[in-house]
Order: C-alpha cells, then sequence, then structure tokens
C-alpha cells in the first residue's frame, strides 16, 4: 500500500521532479486535459467527474505520504494540483488553447497565494489539509475562468 499511495500522491513520478513539483503536476493535469479534449471530446462534465472520482484516493494517498516522510504537507504530494487544475478547468466556457493556460496561470496563482480562505483551509488534518487548500484555489481560478468567458475576455 506505501507504493500504491507514493505513486498516487506524486502523480505518477511528477512529484519527484526536482524544481516545482507543484508545477509540474498542474501542467501534466492540464495535457491530461487537453488530451482528453481533442481526442475523446471530454469537457467540463469530465473534468469534474474526475475531479470526484479521485479525490478520496487522493486525500487518501496525500496522507499517507505524509505519515512517511513525517512532513504535514510533502512537496512530492502533487495529487492535490492535479485535483485542483481540472477542477480550475471546470469553469472554461470554451477550450481553446489560451483556455488551458490561462487556467493553468490562474490555478498556479492561487495554488501559490492562498488568498483568504485557502490558507485556513490548508490547516485541515492530514490529507484533508493538503488536497482541499487546492481545491479551494481551483474553485477560485474556476469562477475567474467562467467570468472571463461569459464576458468574452476569454
Amino acid at each position: 500500500m506505501k507504493r500504491l499511495a507514493l505513486a498516487l500522491a506524486t502523480w505518477f513520478g511528477c512529484g519527484y521532479f526536482p524544481w516545482g513539483p507543484g508545477t509540474v503536476g498542474s501542467l501534466v493535469a492540464v495535457l491530461i486535459a487537453f488530451v482528453l479534449r481533442e481526442y475523446a471530446g471530454s469537457g467540463r462534465l469530465t473534468f469534474l467527474a474526475l475531479t470526484i472520482i479521485w479525490l478520496m484516493p487522493g486525500i487518501w494517498s496525500a496522507t499517507r505520504t505524509a505519515q512517511i516522510t513525517g512532513k504535514k504537507d510533502p512537496g512530492l504530494v502533487v495529487i492535490d494540483e492535479v485535483l485542483g487544475q481540472w477542477l480550475t478547468l471546470v469553469g472554461a466556457t470554451s477550450f481553446a488553447w489560451k483556455n488551458f493556460l490561462a487556467a493553468f496561470v490562474l490555478f498556479r496563482v492561487f495554488d501559490i497565494w492562498k488568498p483568504w480562505p485557502i490558507r485556513k483551509i490548508e490547516r485541515l488534518p492530514e490529507g484533508y489539509g493538503i488536497v482541499c487548500d487546492d481545491l479551494a484555489a481551483g474553485l477560485y481560478g474556476a469562477l475567474i475562468l467562467y467570468v472571463g468567458g461569459v464576458f468574452r475576455i476569454l
């Protein structure tokens, strides 16, 4: 179970990238979403479903990896960035390349900045805090992406 937890938490190795593993996890999530959109016609519902499906395994693997490493929020855990990035894409009103780019940038900004209440959510215990703060960042990103689409800014 240790190997499974580490594989999932690091999103199959992305978390081991030496520079900016969270950014790498987000980028891989966008690339997966782009491929799903281009080759399977996936959209908002698919990205929401992926977020929901992977949520509890993500929390479990983040909790287990934190226990294994002895760190509250290990940098190698990137499943939270993957889920937050997919949740951001739920706000897209269209899926041109600029929307994927905007979703990536918006999520990373909110994930790093952590405006209220994201920083408070980060204090939840174990994997809940690791994952749910990124989901909140994803909601912020989705809202901005949606509003930008409605007003044809994006």
